[in-house]
């Protein structure tokens, strides 16, 4: 027990050294916070590259036995402490709280920021594209269930611009207040009992599967209802006073969804980055293939393709790409000018660096 309290002591000591540092860091936080108030094309408050050049510096410092991930997660709410010196950073999000969205928004930017919960996700577009917050989180694709159609939309049309994306794995749970064996109703989006389907027949094939409009709310309605259990995020137990009966139910443990971080601007070139673009083509024979010729002949790969039909119920449809490299690198910007030539319309949504770890 001697060498116990010995051991101990000399945390103590260490965690006084580690708040005072943190602190000192924090000064010098403050500082830049106040030169951004008086440059006039000063960085915004979150820059996606710093948070990258960030993280990858600590990385290359760490020589264990901590794990990076450990690291990482420690250095998201020092970032977010660092928001709220410079000034508080408003994010928009699909709410309601306690949503898959919300909790992608909490892991990116940490505890001490303002989150903002939209019905929709145009409406976390709005929000931004009308400068009442900062940032916002939107998921754009599901490795299972495919595109988000709703953000896809929403990306036609839009003034705001991509400047990050996060992958985020998706864990279902069942919430409840009762034993398992007292459960006869569940509730949860469609999307999720499809994801569940083989644990539900499996574990509670009499229980009614009741659709809600999201996680959220079937959480928030079986916080009052009795015999009743929710799908959902950890998260939303946390915050509507549920006990998570059963963990990680779903099908496929390789459950992940991309969201993108949207706001006013791209982010700047870390050398390891991706652009986003929409275009459409004329309906005619090879439109489409001179596109991504154009990609092709100047050694850009295109990640991930995906269309939707024009809005406007015409024979025109919408492309969205994902190409490795900054909008600004020379063979990007050389190929997006070909590309245009082959194209009806054709924006820039914006370029940020690639997603490095599924959060």
């Amino acid at each position: 027990m001697d060498k116990l309290e010995i051991l101990r002591t000399e945390i103590d000591s260490l965690d006084e050294k580690l708040v005072n540092l943190l602190n000192e860091r924090a000064k010098v936080v403050v500082q830049i916070g106040k030169i951004k108030k008086t440059e006039e094309n000063a960085p915004p408050i979150y820059a996606p590259s710093r948070e990258r050049a960030v993280f990858n510096k600590i990385m290359a410092c760490n020589k264990g036995p901590l794990p990076d991930r450990c690291l990482q997660a420690i250095y998201r709410e020092l970032m977010s402490g660092s928001f709220f010196l410079e000034r508080p950073l408003r994010i928009a999000f699909l709410g309601p709280e306690g949503s898959f969205s919300h909790n992608a928004a909490m892991l990116k930017f940490g505890q001490s920021v303002d989150y903002e919960p939209q019905t929709l996700i145009k409406g976390v577009f709005d929000e931004i594209a009308r400068q009442r917050c900062d940032f916002g989180v939107v998921p754009v694709e599901n490795n299972i269930a495919g595109g988000i159609i709703e953000t896809l939309d929403a990306l036609i049309h839009t003034s705001v611009a991509i400047c990050s994306e996060m992958r985020m794995a998706i864990h279902h749970n069942l919430m409840a207040n009762c034993p398992l064996e007292d459960i006869k109703r569940i509730y949860s989006k469609p999307e999720v009992f499809n994801q569940c389907r083989v644990w539900l027949n499996s574990t509670v094939p009499n229980a009614d599967i009741i659709q809600s409009a999201s996680t959220a709310t079937a959480a928030q309605r079986v916080a009052s209802e009795e015999n009743a259990a929710a799908i959902g995020p950890r998260l939303a137990a946390k915050i509507y006073g549920l006990k998570v009966i059963c963990e990680n139910i779903e099908d496929n443990a390789n459950n992940v969804t991309r969201f993108y971080i949207i706001g006013q601007e791209s982010a700047r070139p870390t050398g390891d980055d991706k652009t986003a673009i929409v275009f459409s083509t004329a309906d005619k024979a090879g439109a489409l293939a001179d596109v991504l010729l154009a990609f092709r002949d100047q050694g850009v790969n295109l990640t991930n393709i995906e269309s939707r039909p024009s809005p406007k119920g015409e024979k025109e449809y919408y492309f969205f790409a994902d190409t490795q490299g900054h909008h600004t690198d020379p063979n990007v910007n050389a190929a997006i000018k070909t590309a245009r030539n082959h194209c009806l319309q054709l924006s820039i949504l914006g370029s940020f660096p690639k997603a490095q770890e599924v959060l």
